[in-house]
C-alpha cells in the first residue's frame, strides 16, 4: 500500500464518521443478544460497564433511565458523525471499514499472544491459574459469552477509554500542564489500573487475585494505548474480538 494511502487510512479510521459508525454493529449485536437472552421478568446478564453506565441514568431518571441512556448514546453518536460528515464533505468509503475490521482482527490476535505471554512471564508461579477467568466464563452458554464479549468491546471501551482515559488526558494536559508524552503515560497507566480494579468491585466482582489483576492491568495498558493511538472504533472491535478469542474459542 502506498505511503500516501496508509497515511490517509490512518487519519480517516480515527475520524468520528468512521470510528463511531464502525462501532454501531457492536451495539446492535450486543443489544439484540441481550434482549434474546433476557428473562420474561426483564432480568438477564449484561456487561458490568454497561450496568454501571445505566445505573447512573437510573439514579437520575428512575425507571426511564435505560431509555434516556439509549437516547443519549444514539444522540451523541449521530451528532459526532453528522458534524464530521459535514466537515469532510464526502461519502463514506466501504473499503475503509473493511481495512479497519482486518486491522482489529490482527490486533486482537497479537494482543492475545502478547498479553498472555507477558503475564505468564511476570507471574510464572501463578501461570497455572491465569485461565481461571476464562474457565469460569466458559461455564456460561455460547450466546452469553458472545454477548459479554461484544459488550466488553463496546461499553468497557466507552467507559474506560473514551470517558476515563480521555478525562485523565484532559486533567494531565490542562490542569497539570504536562506534555503529550507524559500525559499519555499517566492516562494509560492509571486508566489500566482502574480498569483492572473494576473487575473486583460489587457483588458480581471476581475474587481479588494478584495474577488476574496483573493480567487485566496489562490488557488495560494495551487497550488504553491503542485508544490513544488508533481511536475508539478500532479499539472497541479489537477488544471485542480479543474477548471472543479468549471466552468463546
Amino acid at each position: 500500500m502506498p505511503t500516501q494511502a496508509v497515511s490517509s487510512y490512518w487519519k480517516l479510521s480515527r475520524a468520528p464518521r468512521y470510528s463511531v459508525v464502525f462501532a454501531i454493529p457492536l451495539l446492535v449485536l450486543y443489544e439484540a443478544l441481550a434482549a434474546v437472552l433476557s428473562t420474561p421478568e426483564g432480568g438477564g446478564m449484561r456487561n458490568g460497564a454497561d450496568v454501571l453506565l445505566r445505573s447512573a441514568f437510573y439514579a437520575g431518571a428512575g425507571r426511564y433511565g435505560p431509555l434516556v441512556f439509549g437516547l443519549v448514546l444514539i444522540g451523541v453518536a449521530i451528532w459526532l458523525v453528522g458534524r464530521d460528515l459535514k466537515r469532510a464533505g464526502g461519502p463514506l468509503r466501504p473499503r475503509i471499514f473493511a481495512a479497519m475490521f482486518a486491522e482489529s482482527a490482527v490486533l486482537a490476535g497479537v494482543f492475545g499472544l502478547v498479553i498472555g505471554t507477558l503475564t505468564a512471564r511476570l507471574l510464572t508461579p501463578f501461570s497455572a491459574t491465569l485461565a481461571t477467568g476464562a474457565l469460569q466464563a466458559s461455564q456460561e452458554g455460547l450466546a452469553t459469552r458472545l454477548m459479554l464479549s461484544l459488550g466488553a468491546g463496546l461499553y468497557e471501551e466507552l467507559l474506560f477509554r473514551v470517558l476515563l482515559v480521555s478525562g485523565l488526558l484532559l486533567v494531565a494536559r490542562r490542569f497539570m500542564g504536562w506534555g503529550p508524552a507524559l500525559a499519555n503515560v499517566f492516562a494509560v497507566t492509571l486508566g489500566a489500573l482502574i480498569f483492572s480494579a473494576f473487575h473486583y468491585i460489587g457483588p458480581y466482582g471476581d475474587p481479588l487475585r494478584l495474577d488476574s489483576f496483573v493480567f487485566r492491568a496489562i490488557a488495560g495498558v494495551a487497550f488504553s494505548a491503542l485508544y490513544v493511538v488508533r481511536g475508539f472504533g478500532i479499539t472497541a472491535w479489537t477488544h471485542a474480538l480479543y474477548d471472543i478469542l479468549v471466552l468463546v474459542f
